[in-house]
């Protein structure tokens, strides 16, 4: 039911948003934006693969955004994992294993340090990422919603226990196993070798507690999405494309509240116009800045 809701919801906002007449050409003034800044309350973040990319991170997206010969779509589905189990925890092995040479860069810093700085003055600021390298929490984020999951987290098929999960390998049996390189040979690892479930009496398979392509997000972390959308005065929107739903109806959902929105990103995207501030280039550069300390703080 609060899934239906949910979805209900957020299509009435894309129908209102797509018949809002445009708006003027979003301003790129970082100093009226501090204004902004410096008089919210409850800020909300939202950031998408662009952040990642910046700390090296593969998105498996675009010209080039292969792991062997298959593309995130190829795999990241659960009929991929129901016929080739083995082939789709080699390509999560990967991207696991890749994340131990990543370290946050200076836009997850400046979100950490700023939602540590404003806790202190009771304001607040919420992570509402679509990443799933856990870089936010690695950089000291506290308050994140991960809509899309954790590649730190499995959950099992048979009793559906989610946990956290940092071993690496994750299994034995993938040990060495997940080059990205075209011609690799797949491991083709018997599915009683795969990732399986400690609780007692159970051993079921294990798969990645991501959401996949076809699936539907989380309705506990929808709403939880929801309700920091309704509370908050100020948003920014941090190297997403705003093209993947239902996280590109968010920000425009808060813009068609009258609330200040503000897109860090490399380039426009199509709801920049929908935007009060556009900040164009690395995040790593544009967002620092925008985050410091303001004057007027008094901690």
């Amino acid at each position: 039911m609060i899934r239906r809701t949910l979805t209900a919801h957020l299509c009435a906002v894309a129908r209102a948003t797509r018949n809002t007449p445009e708006m003027a050409r979003p301003s790129s003034s970082l100093a009226h934006f501090r204004e902004e800044f410096a008089k919210a309350k409850h800020i909300a973040i939202i950031t998408g693969a662009g952040v990642s990319a910046e700390s090296g991170v593969p998105t498996f997206r675009g010209a080039g955004g292969y792991w062997r010969t298959w593309q995130a779509q190829d795999l990241a589905t659960p009929g991929a994992f129901s016929r080739d189990p083995s082939l789709v925890w080699e390509f999560y092995h990967y991207r696991r294993e890749v994340m131990s040479s990543k370290e946050p860069n200076p836009a997850h810093l400046a979100i950490a340090e700023c939602e540590a700085r404003l806790g202190q003055q009771g304001r607040s600021v919420v992570v509402i990422t679509q990443n799933i390298d856990e870089l936010h929490r690695r950089a000291g984020s506290k308050h994140v919603l991960e809509i899309h999951g954790s590649l730190f987290k499995t959950r099992c098929m048979s009793c559906g226990e989610v946990k956290e999960n940092y071993k690496s390998p994750v299994c034995p049996a993938l040990k060495g196993k997940g080059a990205p390189d075209p011609n690799a040979k797949e491991a083709r690892i018997p599915v009683e070798d795969l990732p399986r479930c400690d609780r007692q009496g159970c051993h079921g398979l294990l798969r990645p507690h991501v959401v996949w392509f076809g699936e539907t997000l989380d309705a506990d972390i929808l709403t939880s999405v929801e309700q920091e959308l309704e509370r908050c005065d100020l948003c920014l929107v941090v190297g997403t494309s705003s093209i993947v739903y239902p996280a590109a109806m968010f920000a425009p959902q808060v813009a068609a509240r009258g609330v200040c929105v503000a897109e860090f990103n490399m380039e426009s995207t199509p709801a920049t116009q929908r935007f009060m501030y556009h900040f164009e280039g690395p995040c790593g550069r544009t967002l620092p800045p925008a985050l410091a300390r303001h004057q007027s703080e008094v901690i």
